[in-house]
């Protein structure tokens, strides 16, 4: 962990001092996080290449446009990246920032990578390069972390993550936004504190066998 000195101004407040003072007391954890995540991406990278070919065949059959996502995302000490995701919107798609139930953006093919949450396989890319974790905060675009309270600013003292028990939670999201007039204010001022509070939960009890626990639990929510 950087020290509290070196932190951004926005980040290095009263609000996040106390979820920073119990990180820093699990630095071997986060650590040993960074190398589990090194480990496991590398090996599912080469596990899931030639499904990952597949997919990315089906994407360019089925609508024009590249087959790849990028979209610039905020990450730990509110570090700016562009997230690897599967392409599932029609090409130069515009309008909100979120998707709702029955978003007529989304292709044929993006129907069914959304709802296994395949179209994040690329983020394993991201996780190999230091830029998102397995478990951690989902990364937002950088005009919603602009609506972050000082508290929520303690998610950005770790990595952003592909997962977590604010996602699980919160996997039909979509359709809590359908039928919003304004998607991004109910979004900002609804779901968005209300993910946060099982997020900062997450950094104020971190551990690795609660990481496990929430992958696994993932893995059952995608099944069911």
């Amino acid at each position: 962990m950087r020290e509290w000195d070196e932190l951004p101004a926005r980040i290095r407040t009263p609000e996040v001092k106390t979820y920073y003072d119990i990180l820093k007391k699990k630095e071997w954890e986060l650590k040993l996080k960074r190398l589990f995540d090194v480990m496991l991406s590398s090996l599912l990278l080469v596990f899931l290449f030639i499904p990952m070919c597949v997919i990315a065949v089906m994407i360019a059959a089925d609508s024009p446009g590249g087959v790849f996502f990028r979209q610039i995302r905020i990450t730990e000490y509110g570090r700016k990246f562009k997230i690897h995701k599967f392409r599932t919107m029609s090409k130069d798609a515009g309008g909100s920032q979120v998707t709702v139930a029955g978003d007529m953006r989304v292709t044929k093919i993006g129907k069914t990578l959304r709802k296994y949450r395949l179209d994040e396989l690329p983020q394993l890319i991201d996780v190999l390069f230091g830029d998102m974790s397995f478990v951690g905060t989902r990364p937002e675009v950088p005009r919603y972390v602009k609506e972050y309270k000082p508290e929520m600013m303690a998610t950005l003292l770790m990595k952003a993550g592909i997962t977590s028990r604010a996602s699980i939670l919160y996997k039909d999201e979509e359709k809590l936004l359908d039928g919003a007039e304004d998607t991004d204010s109910v979004y900002i001022n609804e779901i968005l504190p209300a993910k946060m509070k099982y997020n900062l939960e997450a950094v104020r009890n971190f551990s690795l066998f609660d990481d496990l626990k929430t992958m696994i639990m993932t893995v059952i929510a995608v099944v069911k």
